[in-house]
């Protein structure tokens, strides 16, 4: 019962507190600017496969990790093409871009095993782009899966010929397989490399049989799974010259005076220009503390409505004039998002 007395004197201080904090939380959506950037100019893609192992010491290498992560020889192979596949077809449907090529670049490979290649020289990437009419040049630097195998010995009963229940053991392997993709963009225009990105996905496979043999063979669609899984991720890459958009968090006074109260309820079933209007109202108040309040939940609607400047001035009245620290915080934010806004009109030119 003292247990049960304690949590319920925990919830009823929890709810006292919530209903007096000064401020409510809302979200809204901002648009990001794209995590990479390529020129305007930049109309036409090539595509470079660099996973494949370039020298004899380091595909032994390869050829032994395959061996002892119970991979099959062609997967690498397979999956890298499927990871190039999904970057082309999400890239060709991008309206920036004219043309999006694969280009066959032979003996540009890489070390294997999931490692960096050295950076390709100009002189070769300004030859490519100059060879297939494209302006940049995406690589896949590494592909590589790497299989872990974990057995079980698991007691059973099987149905003999006779109907009768024997005891037995069952084999059951799970196959964890880790696709390790490492991916970069040549930019010839500006001689930058404006990307080098590596992405990791894994993929669980199960199976059973009597022996770990059988398991082994049990194990259905890891290979469909790992080309469906790699696709996807060289689809997902292409999105990296994006923007996005991502939901964050504000928050606003709720408390100082009747208006306040009132403008809580209207935001709160969406009205918040009503809200505004109650907010307006107290601009004025004798008291330095409301009106404070009053020019920091101004600044949150005009965010709202996308006045950026119009959010600033408030957020830069509130916190000079009133000293509210909150809006200083939030003037810190509103500068740092003006800037992304400025980074996003460079990309859309």
């Amino acid at each position: 019962m003292k247990t049960g007395y304690t949590f319920f004197g925990i919830l009823v201080i929890g709810l006292v507190l919530s209903s007096c904090s000064a401020t409510n939380m809302l979200t809204m959506s901002v648009t990001e600017p794209a995590p990479v950037y390529l020129p305007s100019e930049a109309r036409a893609v090539g595509i470079i496969d660099r996973s494949v192992p370039s020298q004899k010491s380091e595909k032994s290498l390869d050829v032994l990790d395959k061996v002892l992560s119970a991979e099959g020889m062609e997967l690498d192979k397979e999956g890298a093409a499927s990871a190039l596949l999904g970057l082309q077809v999400a890239l060709a449907a991008n309206p920036r871009f004219e043309t999006v090529r694969h280009i066959e670049a032979d003996g540009l490979g890489s070390p294997g095993l999931a490692v960096f290649p050295s950076a390709l020289p100009w002189s070769i990437i300004e030859q490519l782009c100059s060879e297939n009419g494209v302006d940049v040049i995406y690589a896949l630097a590494f592909y590589d899966t790497d299989t872990k195998v974990d057995y079980q010995a698991v007691p059973v009963e099987l149905t003999g010929p006779l109907g009768i229940r024997v005891p037995a053991i069952e084999h059951q392997a799970t196959m964890a397989t880790l696709i390790q993709t490492g991916w970069r963009i040549y930019d010839p225009i500006n001689r930058v490399i404006q990307d080098e990105w590596r992405v990791d996905e894994q993929v669980i496979s199960s199976g059973a049989g009597i022996n770990p043999v059988k398991a082994i063979e049990a194990v259905t669609g890891r290979k469909e799974a790992v080309l469906d899984v790699s696709n996807a991720m060289g689809g997902d890459y292409a999105l990296r010259i994006i923007p996005y958009s991502r939901r964050v968090s504000r928050s606003y006074y709720v408390r100082g005076t009747d208006n306040f109260r009132t403008a809580r309820r209207r935001a709160q079933t969406g009205d918040w220009e009503g809200a505004a209007d109650l907010w307006e109202l107290e601009l004025s108040n004798p008291k330095r503390k409301v009106a404070g309040r009053a020019n920091y939940n101004m600044a949150i609607i005009s965010e709202i409505n996308g006045q950026l400047d119009a959010a600033v001035e408030w957020a830069s009245r509130a916190y000079a004039d009133y000293r509210d620290r909150r809006a200083l915080r939030y003037l810190n934010i509103l500068n740092n998002r003006m800037a992304r806004n400025e980074e996003l009109r460079r990309q859309s030119q």
